[in-house]
């Protein structure tokens, strides 16, 4: 990865995958690797594309929500993300993302919609997905646990 300023300069990220045999195969980068299906079908185990496509679009969520607590500034406690990707046949692609964000924060309803609009205005992968299919999403917000 190249890392730049915030002028504009183009990132780049690489990894390297290869097939370990028929139907598996391996992807690294930097110290962490995983392993995903390259069968015909489905693995029933092992991620394919898609699913690895909505994880990474579900990083980029979470990175953001990392990444806005400091900025904005914005508490929280926790944060899950559940992600679904449709898919058609004919031709083949993506045709539609949503996601539902949970986070357990003490902010306000306002603080949480934009915490939202900053996730989808800064997300490189929510932007990449944005810009090719509709993404559509909510956030559940829950008052953190105060009892003793």
């Amino acid at each position: 990865m190249l890392h730049t300023d915030h002028e504009g300069t183009v990132m780049q990220y690489t990894v390297e995958a290869r097939l370990v045999r028929r139907g598996l195969a391996r992807t690294a980068c930097r110290a962490a690797s995983i392993e995903f299906d390259t069968s015909a079908g489905q693995s029933a185990a092992l991620m394919g594309p898609a699913d690895l496509l909505a994880t990474a679009f579900a990083a980029c969520v979470l990175k953001n929500v990392e990444r806005f607590s400091r900025l904005l500034p914005f508490t929280y406690h926790t944060a899950s993300i559940h992600v679904t990707l449709e898919r058609q046949d004919h031709p083949p692609r993506i045709t539609s993302v949503q996601y539902v964000l949970r986070l357990v924060t003490p902010e306000s309803p306002h603080r949480v919609d934009l915490l939202q609009r900053n996730l989808s205005t800064y997300g490189t992968i929510y932007n990449t997905l944005a810009a090719t299919c509709p993404v559509t999403g909510s956030i559940i917000a829950e008052l953190p646990d105060t009892r003793p």
